[in-house]
């Protein structure tokens, strides 16, 4: 989406569902070196997550029909990669603009809007993400040397309200992505006798 979450701008969709996706949770809890035992159990804000996958794009299905595909005939799936690469770099016109304010002596004191990038994993999880690393692997390629099967490895740092703007379109799909979790753990009865308990000591 756009910098504001008001607009779409790009839909990239996984050829094929990852095997596996790695996620890594990591709590903010209160500082507790200081002896305060009142901290020991408080806790700042969101856990910092952390997800990780390899996603795949082959282009071989589409290569079969030549005839009913002639842009992977032309480029294999360099646009694919293009679509997901142009997501962490700011924009020509935006570096441009940039240059010819700098080329003005104007100093550029923010850095460059980017888009609000949301990762969809079912209708159940739509989370604000920031890509942190993004690693690409081509396997094979065509006479023009289009790549036309590839293994993307990804990075994402969930975003969380503690790292949007208050009131904004991310913080509030961050916000929605929390309740949602905490609506499906509502599920998960809390019952002491599945550990052989009939109370606690």
């Amino acid at each position: 989406m756009d910098s504001d979450g008001k607009a779409v701008i790009r839909v990239i969709t996984l050829q094929y569902n990852p095997d596996t996706l790695s996620r890594t949770l990591t709590p903010r809890g209160a500082a507790t070196d200081a002896g305060d035992r009142l901290e020991a159990t408080r806790l700042k804000g969101p856990p910092a997550e952390t997800i990780k996958f390899d996603a795949e794009i082959d282009a071989a299905d589409q290569l079969e029909k030549p005839g009913s595909n002639p842009d992977t005939l032309a480029s294999g799936i360099l646009p694919e990669l293009a679509a997901l690469e142009t997501v962490i770099s700011p924009t020509s016109a935006a570096l441009q603009i940039a240059e010819s304010l700098a080329a003005s002596g104007t100093i550029e004191i923010l850095p460059l809007p980017s888009p609000l990038v949301l990762f969809v994993w079912g209708a159940k999880r739509v989370l604000p993400v920031r890509i942190q690393d993004f690693a690409i692997l081509e396997e094979a390629f065509d006479t023009n040397l289009n790549p036309i099967r590839a293994k993307v490895s990804m990075t994402l740092r969930v975003l969380s309200v503690d790292d949007l703007a208050p009131g904004s379109r991310g913080a509030g799909f961050a916000m929605a992505a929390l309740a949602s979790k905490e609506q499906i753990a509502r599920r998960q009865p809390a019952l002491l006798t599945a550990f052989g308990l009939k109370g606690l000591p």
